[in-house]
């Protein structure tokens, strides 16, 4: 049982729960018995924090099913290695080496010591996040809406958005609150910190709390920092000027809307295809380049050990580094003056071949499946699912079972990772000392 197969399993086995308890009529809001792949879809979206969906969450799934979901969206963002672990400190129980290799694993970090404390900062620190959200929310809803409904909105949007999950009450999700600068301002900053990572925030509370003390000691920035932060900015720049100007002619979308309300819009488009799922306006009738700009965003996805998916912005940047490396006729790559090892620029092709090839196989098979869907909308379904994104042009309930079943597939391998996944299926390599002689080839 290698600590690949125990992460994936973890993920099943929660999967597994929640489409049992998603099942049972105690989960709808009519007391029926549910649809055994409506039950594993939504318990598969909300474990892998995606946010796609065959039925509208606020009408077809009772309280306890609102429940059980936003319990599945809480456990699957922290993931499967943090809770068990976090579990193991609550009742006092020693975790062995394997357990630490596991953290490891799951945050892509080469840290053994402090693992106990790290864990204990990341629940903290999720709930100080989530808390703060739910307060700013209810806030805002109870203008609108009793008390009682207004915690439970807020609670449950406030996690849904710090997981990157997507899912919403709403029927139209957040389309109705386009306009509104306070839900926008505060689903956005829950997404974007929840996408950043876990390291990227503590670093900046550690920065925080040295400026706030006085300190004249220099604070040095790890390269993961500086990579996620500036990537982060210049991809939520990009999307909101791309969207701003690819639908502002756009009645159906930005069209009709004032200056101000376009810009707000685009932005928060812009924030939530970065894994999050929300929307404000009708992504079904975006125009063709929104479309593909959206797909382009929700594939490079959040930042390692944060809560969002995709193939991560540090994988991106490698890759745009070894490009400009290669024009500039340089034989090593380098970012804000470190050298990036070899290994990490191999990990990184090997992430974005295995996630380009899952998003080929999975759109031949749907298109075979569903053969009267539109090539464009399959395609933003499968990225979208692999991404862990939740964004749909609305095709998701009108797929055939097999379709859905692909889609389910494609969600759980975007949330454990195509290298992961694949570790788990063939086991740990073999040490080789072997060392093949060098020779050249002809390439591109």
């Amino acid at each position: 049982m290698t600590i690949a197969r125990t992460i994936c399993l973890g993920f099943l086995v929660l999967i597994g729960i929640g489409t049992l308890l998603l099942w049972m009529p105690l989960s709808t809001s009519d007391g029926s018995w549910n649809d055994p792949i409506t039950a594993l879809f939504t318990a598969t979206s909300a474990v892998c924090v995606t946010g796609l969906i065959v039925v509208d969450t606020g009408t077809h799934f009772s309280f306890w099913g609102e429940l059980i979901i936003v319990a599945l969206i809480q456990l699957g963002g922290l993931g499967y290695s943090t809770i068990t672990t976090f579990l193991m400190i609550l009742i006092g129980r020693q975790f062995d080496l394997q357990q630490k290799f596991a953290i490891q694993e799951s945050f892509d970090r080469p840290f053994l010591q402090g693992s106990r404390n790290l864990v204990r900062s990341i629940v903290a620190m999720t709930l100080m996040f989530e808390l703060a959200g739910a307060f700013l929310l209810f806030c805002f809803f109870v203008s609108e809406f009793p008390p009682g409904e207004s915690l439970w909105l807020a609670v449950f949007n406030s996690i849904s958005a710090w997981n990157n999950a997507g899912f919403s009450l709403f029927f139209d999700n957040f389309v109705a609150y386009q306009a509104s600068l306070p839900l926008n301002l505060i689903i956005s900053v829950l997404i974007i910190f929840g996408g950043l990572g876990y390291q990227a925030i503590i670093e900046l509370y550690l920065w925080s709390h040295q400026r706030l003390k006085g300190s004249k000691e220099m604070f040095v920035f790890s390269l993961n920092f500086r990579v996620v932060v500036s990537t982060t900015i210049f991809l939520l720049v990009f999307g909101t000027l791309s969207f701003f100007f690819t639908e502002y002619n756009n009645l159906q979308t930005l069209g009709q809307l004032d200056f101000g309300t376009r810009l707000l819009a685009a932005g928060f488009q812009s924030v939530v295809t970065r894994t999050a799922g929300f929307n404000s306006i009708d992504i079904g009738k975006m125009t063709t380049a929104g479309l593909f700009i959206m797909m382009g965003l929700m594939f490079i996805g959040a930042s390692p050990s944060g809560t969002g998916g995709g193939i991560k912005t540090t994988t991106f940047r490698i890759l745009f580094n070894c490009t400009r490396s290669v024009l500039q006729g340089k034989d090593e790559v380098s970012m804000y003056e470190r050298e990036v090892p070899i290994p990490l620029i191999l990990k990184a092709v090997g992430v974005v071949f295995g996630s380009v090839s899952t998003l080929v196989i999975v759109t031949v098979l749907i298109s075979l499946s569903d053969p009267g869907f539109d090539l464009i909308a399959i395609l933003f379904e499968v990225i979208s699912a692999f991404a862990t994104v939740g964004l749909s042009t609305g095709i998701t309930a009108s797929l055939s079972a097999a379709g859905k079943l692909f889609i389910i597939l494609t969600m759980y391998i975007g949330r454990v990772g195509v290298l992961l996944l694949i570790s788990a299926l063939i086991g740990e390599p073999s040490p080789t000392h072997i060392q093949y002689p060098k020779e050249n080839l002809l390439v591109g």
